[in-house]
């Protein structure tokens, strides 16, 4: 999406004027090109007419709320990064948005280092198709032959373990819940579980992270699902 040389765009929807203020000037010293809205109608308009390269979006706005923003950019079949920022513990909201299209989040108050981080790792990832190849440690995750490797031995996989670890290599460094991933993993026509998927993400882990019980590859995000990261 973004092109070497192009000064990567974002723009800010938040009502909060000294919040935004912050946000905007913190992003253009780190080189951004910053728009801002203050409220959900002017962020539509803004995203229709020119789309940007990431959206960060508060959830609670007048004129328009950040889950409908999001439905509506989603709608229009743009697939910019979208990165929530929501009040701190509201779980239900955090799934919510990330279930109608958000790809991270961040609760307040928030470190400005940490968002800045998380907006790089989102635009990094941002219009790389998948490889068919994939190194996550000392594994090699191969989709042409349907294996995943350490050093030449197969680690067999079951077809979930397969289709989770897929999934997560797709979308890495975003917060997924659990019913995305039961959407992906074994479709919506089959009637699934969080425990299954937690199951099945404890049998993964048991087969690609060094230490399962500190897992450096899947990680868990409390009540809401899972982010799958490679060390930097």
């Amino acid at each position: 999406m973004s092109q070497v040389g192009h000064q990567q765009r974002i723009l800010i929807v938040e009502d909060d004027a000294t919040l935004l203020r912050g946000l905007s000037d913190n992003f253009a010293v780190a080189g951004f090109d910053v728009q801002t809205a203050t409220d959900g109608q002017a962020g539509i308009a803004h995203v229709l007419a020119d789309p940007p390269d990431l959206l960060v979006l508060d959830i609670m706005m007048p004129r328009m709320n950040g889950y409908d923003l999001c439905r509506r950019v989603r709608q229009a079949m743009l697939d910019m990064p979208i990165l929530m920022l929501t009040a701190k513990g509201q779980e239900e909201d955090i799934v919510r948005g990330l279930e109608l299209g958000a790809d991270d989040y961040m609760t307040k108050p928030f470190g400005m280092r940490e968002l800045l981080a998380r907006v790089k790792t989102l635009l990094r990832r941002q219009g790389n198709e998948m490889a068919e190849r994939m190194v996550i440690g000392d594994l090699l995750f191969d989709r042409t032959s349907h294996t995943l490797t350490r050093d030449g031995q197969e680690i067999p996989l079951t077809s979930k373990e397969y289709a989770l670890l897929e999934y997560f290599c797709s979308r890495p460094n975003r917060a997924l819940t659990r019913g995305d991933i039961i959407s992906h993993v074994w479709g919506r026509s089959i009637i699934v579980s969080g425990r299954s998927v937690d199951r099945c993400v404890a049998t993964l882990r048991s087969k690609i992270e060094p230490t399962p019980s500190q897992p450096q590859f899947i990680h868990t995000i409390r009540d809401v699902g899972y982010r799958f990261g490679l060390p930097e």
